[in-house]
């Protein structure tokens, strides 16, 4: 009888859920150094699913970029001899039947599985250098007018204005007022956190969560976006077991919602720092002044 091969993609899911039951008994011990970790890999890797950061994290949390085998080789740089990849889930797509009553589009594409993909960190490879982005370190400079756009096209109104009892800013269902006289980076971290609540605690699930696990998830989204842009920020790590609040449950549920809302912001960060400096380098470039010597 032939010997069945392991189900390499089973075996993912599992250390995915084996991943979480950790974060979830080490947030019951009053430890949450393993979630923070999780929380800055999420800030480098926004554009993968939540079960994928979770194997990035488990497998190599010290992974800045990465990529697949020939990936790499495109952006010139070889894989490493010996190097083992890390193990993460890719989607299996598929063109829809033509029998398929849901079809609109015949070129319309569907998930029907998930298959074993390996890609390999920057450290990993050779080769040529790769472009560097706009990193910032204590001054978020154009990124906080970015997030400010964001709110905006949100339908949020947005105003600073002096607000009783200290609090650095609030949300108040489409309307966030940030504190006068705030640092930039400060203001950036409460503007992130505020239009975080706008975004995940509004209608039924307002009623649905604690205050502290609504103040924690807005904090952990703010966290993981100061850290996806290299702004140094602290962490109230202890505040982070309140997201477990005895479940594993309720710690999926806001590890899901921490990581769609801090990409959605993220992403979108990004893009306009890309695009800001796109625009810088097709500039004309002003001509050279003439100088007596």
């Amino acid at each position: 009888m032939a010997k069945q091969k392991p189900d390499k993609t089973a075996e993912l899911s599992e250390k995915i859920d084996q991943s979480l039951e950790t974060l979830g008994n080490e947030l019951d011990a009053g430890k949450s150094e393993q979630l923070v970790k999780y929380l800055q890999v999420l800030s480098r890797f926004h554009r993968y699913s939540f079960g994928n950061v979770m194997l990035i994290a488990m497998q190599r949390p010290d992974a800045t970029q990465v990529a697949g085998f020939h990936a790499w080789k495109k952006l010139g740089r070889s894989v490493k001899k010996g190097e083992r990849g890390i193990k993460i889930l890719a989607p299996v797509m598929r063109k829809k039947a033509d029998d398929d009553d849901d079809v609109e589009d015949e070129n319309e594409r569907r998930l029907v599985a998930f298959r074993t993909a390996h890609v390999f960190d920057v450290s990993q490879t050779d080769g040529d250098d790769l472009p560097e982005f706009a990193r910032i370190a204590g001054d978020p400079g154009i990124y906080i007018q970015s997030v400010r756009d964001q709110i905006s096209e949100a339908g949020i109104s947005l105003e600073t204005d002096f607000i009783e009892g200290g609090a650095s800013g609030v949300s108040r269902g489409g309307a966030i007022t940030v504190q006068p006289g705030l640092g930039s980076a400060e203001e950036f971290s409460v503007l992130v956190h505020e239009f975080a609540h706008e975004l995940l605690h509004r209608g039924e699930r307002r009623k649905e969560t604690t205050k502290r696990i609504r103040e924690t998830e807005a904090e952990a989204v703010a966290f993981t976006v100061c850290n996806g842009i290299g702004l140094e920020t602290g962490s109230a790590s202890s505040d982070y077991i309140q997201l477990y609040n005895g479940s594993n449950e309720t710690l999926l549920e806001s590890l899901h919602h921490i990581r769609d809302c801090a990409a959605r912001i993220l992403g979108k960060l990004l893009n306009d720092n890309i695009e800001e400096m796109s625009e810088r380098a097709e500039r004309p470039k002003p001509p050279q002044q003439r100088t007596l010597f």
